[in-house]
């Protein structure tokens, strides 16, 4: 079956193909790219209607089809331009320049030179490079991503120091299997040996990284952590906090949904899949947060601050 995305990418070979070899035997052709003498020529059509922008005759692709014909011969012209380097836009440019400078901040040591050698050259041909916005990742220290890193190729197991939102502290053991980014933010996806499942931790949040005894055990593909990993979770929901002025802090270390600043409060729409770490966050801002939307999502935390008060009073 010959569908049209097997044509693009046979088109894409068969230009530079006929540049290195004019005057081509469309048999030969044929038979070389795995098609049939018919199918070629269907292409050939396809292609002559194929070139720069403006559709004039002396924009496209031309292709001498008395001689294909008449003989069998591939004559192509008017193509010379796909052999030129290809230019970026500005903004193609700039925004390849800000995707970079985001991977250089986890990039494991056998990496960095690659990247720096790329954005050198990327910025020394983008007149605008010094205009592109400054990219922080909060990415945690450079030696914990460095043995991360190390760990990841070498496929071995670490240990290391944890906070977590809720300030509480662990040393979890894992084989470490991907650094990746989001919302500005490092994260390391791994499998927990004592929890025997997928988990992700903040980079910003380990602390000293040591080699782990053990057999790493033989792992699949972890989950999709893409653009709407937490988006897709069917136990997340979207809790909106009015927040006084002094707890705004969050809206700089939580992905949001939504902020909406006001004179006297500030709104943020949260996506939250994990009750207990809403509880730790509503107790950590206290007298901060002004009303919670759906009310029930505060009872929880709610339980908890009287619990603690009930206990401190009797105490």
């Amino acid at each position: 079956m010959n569908t049209s995305a097997d044509q693009v990418i046979r088109l894409l070979s068969l230009v530079p193909y006929l540049q290195r070899n004019p005057d081509a035997d469309l048999t030969e052709t044929a038979a070389r790219f795995g098609v049939s003498s018919e199918q070629l020529v269907e292409d050939l059509n396809v292609l002559w209607y194929c070139g720069l922008p403006g559709g004039l005759p002396g924009d496209l692709i031309e292709i001498d089809m008395d001689a294909l014909e008449g003989s069998g011969r591939i004559r192509l012209s008017n193509a010379d331009y796909l052999a030129r380097p290809m230019r970026f836009t500005p903004d193609e440019a700039l925004s390849l320049l800000v995707a970079l400078r985001a991977v250089r901040e986890l990039t494991g040591p056998s990496d960095t030179d690659g990247v720096d050698s790329a954005l050198a050259k990327l910025e020394s041909a983008t007149p605008a490079a010094d205009a592109t916005p400054a990219v922080t990742v909060a990415s945690g220290d450079e030696h914990v991503r460095a043995a991360l890193a190390a760990a990841i190729d070498a496929r071995g197991l670490v240990e290391f120091d944890y906070t977590d939102s809720g300030l509480e502290s662990s040393v979890p053991k894992v084989a470490p299997v991907k650094l990746i980014v989001r919302d500005g933010y490092g994260y390391l996806q791994a499998w927990s040996l004592e929890r025997r499942d997928w988990r992700t931790y903040r980079l910003d949040r380990i602390g000293t990284v040591r080699p782990a005894k053990g057999r790493r055990p033989r792992l699949g593909e972890p989950p999709d952590f893409g653009a709407g990993w937490l988006e897709l979770r069917p136990d997340a929901a979207t809790v909106t906090l009015r927040l006084a002025p002094e707890a705004g802090w969050i809206t700089e270390y939580y992905p949001t949904l939504a902020v909406r600043p006001g004179e006297s409060a500030v709104e943020v729409d949260l996506l939250v899949a994990d009750p207990a770490w809403l509880r730790s966050l509503l107790l950590r801002l206290g007298p901060g947060v002004l009303a919670v939307s759906p009310p029930e999502a505060a009872a929880d935390a709610r339980q908890a601050a009287e619990d603690a008060l009930r206990a401190y009073r009797a105490g």
